[in-house]
């Protein structure tokens, strides 16, 4: 959960301020020179920079972060703005789903029990809040992706059995034969005319292979 203690005594430029963020090109470090140069020169204006750190805008160091390039699109900033203030004020959402400037006292309570803040700086917490909400849209408020689904599993495919189709030769139909190993002996005859010599070899092969 989280609830920032950043606040602005100048919230009602909240939206003048938001609005501004849309002009022109991010910077690629939000100093406050450059606060200055888009027209908030005030040092009451400083504190909008702990407050784009505060809601995601801006790194620790000062760099614009990708909600904050989001944000630059009209068509999407208010919702861009409705999830940056719902993360940023996780414990308020928890006491109260919409709250409104009816539940004022509500709001600055929990900024002081949660920050034992006095009364001024709760209640100036309290309208910096309220001043976000007047331009940002919860509902619409663009939700996380959701993951992506697993992939089914590939259902395994039993094995074909042997069939007489793939049997080995010789085999029955429908029986399946015991592969084994075949062997394949060439023989080089000798070029001669005496028919004992070829006796005499396939006799020696007779005696040696079958038994």
């Amino acid at each position: 959960m989280s609830l920032p203690s950043v606040y602005t005594q100048v919230y009602g430029q909240v939206p003048e301020f938001f609005a501004k963020l849309q002009e022109g090109q991010a910077p690629a470090n939000f100093t406050q020179q450059h606060l200055k140069d888009i027209g908030f020169p005030s040092s009451n204006h400083r504190a909008f920079i702990p407050l784009l750190k505060a809601l995601g805008f801006l790194t620790a160091g000062g760099t614009p972060t990708d909600r904050y390039h989001a944000y630059r699109d009209k068509s999407q900033a208010r919702g861009v703005l409705g999830v940056a203030v719902k993360d940023a004020y996780a414990d308020l959402f928890v006491i109260k789903t919409h709250p409104t400037e009816k539940d004022k006292a509500l709001i600055e309570g929990k900024f002081k029990s949660v920050h034992n803040a006095t009364d001024r700086p709760a209640e100036l917490m309290a309208r910096t809040f309220f001043a976000l909400l007047k331009i940002a849209d919860l509902e619409h408020a663009s939700p996380p992706p959701a993951p992506a689904p697993n992939p089914s599993p590939v259902p395994s495919v039993p094995p074909t059995p042997l069939t007489s189709s793939n049997s080995l030769p010789g085999a029955s139909a429908g029986s399946v034969s015991t592969p084994g190993l075949h062997y394949n002996i060439q023989i080089h005859l000798p070029a001669t005319k005496d028919v004992e010599v070829y006796n005499a070899i396939f006799k020696s092969l007779r005696e040696h292979l079958i038994g």
